[in-house]
């Protein structure tokens, strides 16, 4: 366990607060361009979220709120979490920290100038390699849990594609399988895989796609949405088939379906945002007695993907099923047993009437539907602590960014 820090090395660092506000994504621009001159390094990336400035920004909201909690840690367990979830996907290595570090105080002193005292630079390289050591610490965890788990693994197995089907006219489904044909370590709903891929005319490249089927010792699925522009989406989409051979880690990440303890729960989504949720209702059968509200939006009947589950889903009595169309509700669309279709987009005065102040809602889509919902829910008296959600993209935690 990382010792802790001194009252002075707390104290400097809560002084910086005014200098991250101003000049934290500054900091981790110049943070990342060194970090990332290194092939290795920039290898463990995902390379989209530094063209579109993501992961930058992320970065510097989270160390904003170290500076900010740093006599109150523990309001970071959640975000410490997730964090170390991404890393352990990703096969993030205690050998990795140093590289990090020096990049991180090199850009601080970069930026800040003559403000960079030697006493500041000292105050935040303890600062920097405590919270490395606690993330360390967790990740060691993570890791010796998957190696002992049944069918667990560390670090990169290959798995070939064993099926793949259209499931909209922009979201394609991929069943992976290992090719040692040995079990494979059951996943909870709600978790992702990470892969390690080389994109011909694009090298290495490193994605996150969340689980889209139900628990199982046999198999995985992935259902990935083709992005304009996407270097990886599109490859999955254009090029992948059945054999295809992917280089995988484990399953990870925190936000996960809880069925023993959520008697009532809203799966609420948008776009791409659903396939955590299928598999989390996947996974639940009638005879469970779940109270499940499964409420999405979509664009059209085309986009429309997994239809044909949620309709079984609803017909056997697992959930109740609101199905928004923002385009237009399809001619064939009708409503059936326990599925309503609507025209339009889920709105906040939709919501407010439908509120449940008893149930757990859980919450993944684009970043705009995402700040609304939550928005509509809290301000609709649901208690904060029944409100889980996860934003897409790189490892920001939620909550920062639901603040910005």
């Amino acid at each position: 366990m990382a010792a802790p820090l001194d009252d002075k090395t707390r104290s400097i660092v809560k002084a910086c607060v005014p200098a991250l506000e101003a000049h934290g994504l500054d900091i981790t621009q110049e943070m990342y361009k060194r970090l990332l001159a290194d092939p290795e390094i920039r290898d463990l990336f995902n390379m989209s979220h530094q063209k579109d400035g993501e992961q930058p920004k992320a970065l510097a909201l989270a160390v904003l709120a170290y500076a900010r909690n740093i006599d109150t840690l523990g309001n970071l367990g959640g975000m410490v979490e997730r964090i170390t979830q991404k890393h352990v996907g990703l096969n993030i290595l205690p050998e990795h920290y140093p590289f990090v570090g020096k990049a991180l105080l090199g850009a601080i002193e970069h930026v800040l100038g003559d403000a960079a005292t030697p006493e500041i630079m000292e105050a935040w390289a303890k600062a920097y390699w405590f919270l490395a050591d606690v993330l360390i610490g967790r990740e060691k965890q993570i890791y010796e849990e998957h190696e002992a788990a049944p069918g667990g693994w560390v670090g990169w197995r290959s798995f070939r594609v064993r099926s793949v089907k259209q499931e909209s006219s922009i979201i394609r489904s991929f069943e992976l399988a290992p090719t040692d044909g040995k079990p494979v370590m059951k996943h909870l709903p709600g978790q992702y895989l990470s892969f390690k891929l080389e994109i011909p005319e694009h090298g290495s490249q490193r994605r996150n796609y969340s689980i889209s089927s139900a628990p199982s010792s046999d198999h995985y699925r992935i259902s990935v949405r083709k992005e304009d522009g996407g270097v990886v989406s599109s490859w999955f989409h254009d090029a992948v088939r059945e054999g295809t051979e992917l280089q995988v880690s484990a399953p990870a990440g925190d936000f996960v379906y809880d069925s023993a303890n959520e008697q009532k729960t809203v799966f609420l989504s948008a776009g791409i945002g659903l396939t955590p949720f299928i598999s989390a209702v996947d996974a639940v059968s009638a005879d469970e007695k779940k109270n499940i509200r499964f409420i999405h939006g979509t664009h059209a009947a085309d986009t429309n993907a997994f239809s044909a589950d949620i309709q079984k889903l609803a017909g056997s009595g697992v959930l109740q099923a609101d199905i928004f169309f923002s385009a237009r509700i399809p001619s064939d669309a009708t409503n059936a047993s326990n599925v309503r279709y609507h025209a339009g987009r889920i709105t906040k005065d939709w919501l407010t009437t439908q509120i449940d102040p008893g149930a757990v809602y859980r919450l993944c889509g684009p970043d705009a539907f995402m700040r609304d919902m939550v928005d509509t829910l809290k301000t609709a008296g649901v208690p904060v602590a029944n409100i889980r959600y996860e934003f897409f993209g790189s490892a920001a935690d939620a909550e920062l960014l639901a603040a910005v």
